[in-house]
C-alpha cells in the first residue's frame, strides 16, 4: 500500500503553476516505519536529489538523532513526510513557506498507511501548528514544552545552519531535549 501510495505523491501536480523548479515530491514513506519525521519543505538540494534531508540541515538532524544515514534512508524505520512536499520557491528571509495544499490532501493518507508509528518529530513551526495547534505563541514556547507531548510527540527547532543563534539563545535544548530524544529513538528502533 505505502509503494503505491509513494507513486501518486510522487505523481502530484496540484500546485505545480506555483513552484518554481516544477513539481518533484518528496517523501519517504515505509509501512513498518516507527519513527515518523514531519519536516517543512525541501530546500533547493533536496528537490535537485530528491532524497529527504540531504543537505546540512539533515546532518544536524541525524547528529541530534544519533542515528546512521542508513538508519535513517531505511524506509522500515523512519517515515518522512514535509508539510509541503516540494520546493517552494525563495523569499525574503529563506525558503516560502511550505504549500498550503500539501498536508490536507496527503497527511492523512500516509498517516493511515504507517500503523506502527511510536514516535512523531515535529520540525519547525509549521508542523508544530498543524499537529500541535497554537498553544504557545512561539516555536520556542511550543519547543520548551516539550514534555507535555512526549512520548508520542517532540517538538524540534529546525536543524538549519540559520538556527545556530538559536541553539545558543536556549542551551537547555541540548541539555534536556536531545538526550531525552535520543533516548526515545533508540527505545523505539530497538523494539523492530
Amino acid at each position: 500500500m505505502t509503494e503505491k501510495l509513494v507513486w501518486e505523491i510522487r505523481a502530484c501536480r496540484l500546485c505545480e503553476a506555483y513552484l518554481p523548479l516544477g513539481p518533484r515530491p518528496v517523501v519517504q514513506l515505509g509501512a513498518g516505519a516507527r519513527i515518523l519525521i514531519i519536516g517543512q519543505a525541501p530546500g533547493t538540494r533536496v528537490h535537485e536529489t530528491g532524497i529527504p534531508w540531504n543537505d546540512p540541515s539533515g546532518d544536524t538532524l541525524r547528529k541530534w538523532l544519533e542515528v546512521s544515514r542508513e538508519q535513517f534512508y531505511d524506509p522500515e524505520q523512519f517515515a518522512i513526510m514535509p508539510m509541503g512536499f516540494c520546493y517552494p520557491g525563495k523569499g525574503k528571509s529563506g525558503d516560502l513557506p511550505p504549500r498550503p495544499e500539501c498536508a490536507p490532501t496527503w497527511h492523512d493518507k500516509i498517516l493511515a498507511a504507517l500503523p506502527h508509528i511510536e514516535l512523531t518529530l515535529l520540525i519547525g513551526q509549521y508542523a508544530q501548528r498543524y499537529y500541535l495547534g497554537k498553544r504557545y505563541r512561539t516555536l520556542t514556547d511550543t519547543v520548551r514544552h516539550w514534555r507535555e507531548f512526549a512520548p508520542g510527540r517532540l517538538p524540534l527547532p529546525h536543524p538549519s545552519p540559520r538556527n545556530r543563534r538559536w541553539l545558543a539563545n536556549n542551551p537547555w535544548f541540548e541539555r534536556e531535549e536531545l538526550p531525552a530524544l535520543r533516548a526515545r529513538v533508540h527505545q523505539v528502533l530497538g523494539r523492530g
